[in-house]
C-alpha cells in the first residue's frame, strides 16, 4: 500500500515539473498593413485564438500589438503567425529587444 502511494506522488510531481516552468510573458509586436482602425480588431481577435494567449492588446496608431501568453504554450513564431494569416505581418517589435538588455 506504501509503493502504491509513493508511486501515486512521484506521478504527481513529475507531472507538475512541466507546469513549474511555465512563465507569463507580455510583449509587443510591431504590426504591418494596418490601415484602418478596424484593422486592430482583426489582429486582435487572431491573437486570441492563438492557444495560450491570455489578453491582446492591439494599437491602430501605434501600430503594435502588446500581448500576454503563457510561453509554454505559445511563442513569438505563434503569435506573428497568427497575425500574419491574417493579413497582417508582425514581428516582435524593438523595445523587447532593449528589455533582454
Amino acid at each position: 500500500m506504501k509503493i502504491r502511494t509513493l508511486a501515486g506522488t512521484l506521478v504527481l510531481s513529475v507531472a507538475s515539473i512541466g507546469t513549474a516552468f511555465a512563465a507569463q510573458q507580455t510583449i509587443t509586436l510591431a504590426v504591418d498593413n494596418m490601415t484602418c482602425s478596424s484593422c486592430r480588431y482583426i489582429v486582435k481577435k487572431a491573437l486570441l485564438k492563438v492557444p495560450g494567449v491570455e489578453t491582446a492588446t492591439v494599437s491602430y496608431a501605434e501600430k503594435s500589438a502588446t500581448v500576454t501568453f503563457e510561453d509554454t504554450e505559445a511563442s513569438v513564431a505563434d503569435l506573428t503567425a497568427a497575425t500574419t494569416n491574417a493579413g497582417y505581418p508582425s514581428r516582435l517589435a524593438a523595445e523587447n529587444t532593449e528589455q533582454a538588455q
